[in-house]
């Protein structure tokens, strides 16, 4: 696009959130005008030309990037939650962490059966929330094309963990560093 380094407003912050993880933080990207304008008008970029019907974003950065890539590419976006966050009638899944168990929930009115629904969110690392919100798209009968994060690891196993659904990434870290 216009020969930015993502790579630059990428912090890594060394034992975050606890001893021997290597956090990759994207508010950075966030504070730079250019650096976010880069990444929506790459989304924009990659999509514009493909059929995508809606948005889901992961919350709760993921809303931060679906949301202008919504507005621009003039789709729906729908939320995916954290279990108890959503007032209205609710599919949910349950899926395993590295430590324990989370649920994520969608409105079941926002889902459109049979349409095709990117799943966005800004770091796509195991690939586990992900795979636990394409199975609740499916399961209302959302068709999942693609799945979309801004920065990708995938030396953690997320290709696997998605397959077969391709992943697109506007950066990736092939190892921590």
């Amino acid at each position: 696009m216009n020969g930015l380094n993502l790579d630059d407003y990428i912090r890594k912050v060394p034992d975050f959130p606890k001893k021997g993880i290597l956090f990759y933080d994207i508010t950075g990207i966030l504070a730079s005008p250019a650096a976010f304008q880069y990444c929506v008008d790459s989304m924009v970029s990659l999509y514009k030309d493909k059929s995508i019907d809606a948005v889901a974003a992961i919350e709760a950065r993921g809303f931060l990037f679906a949301a202008p890539f919504a507005v621009v590419m003039k789709i729906p976006i729908i939320p995916i939650r954290k279990k108890g966050k959503l007032p209205g009638i609710t599919l949910s899944k349950k899926y395993k962490l590295e430590y324990g168990e989370a649920e994520i929930e969608v409105h079941k009115a926002d889902v459109p059966a049979g349409k095709r629904v990117l799943i966005m969110d800004d770091l796509i690392a195991t690939g586990g929330t992900l795979r636990a919100s394409r199975e609740l798209l499916e399961t209302a009968c959302a068709v999942v094309p693609e799945i979309f994060g801004v920065l990708g690891l995938p030396f953690l196993g997320y290709e696997k963990a998605l397959s077969p659904t391709p992943v697109t990434t506007l950066i990736q870290y092939n190892k921590e560093s």
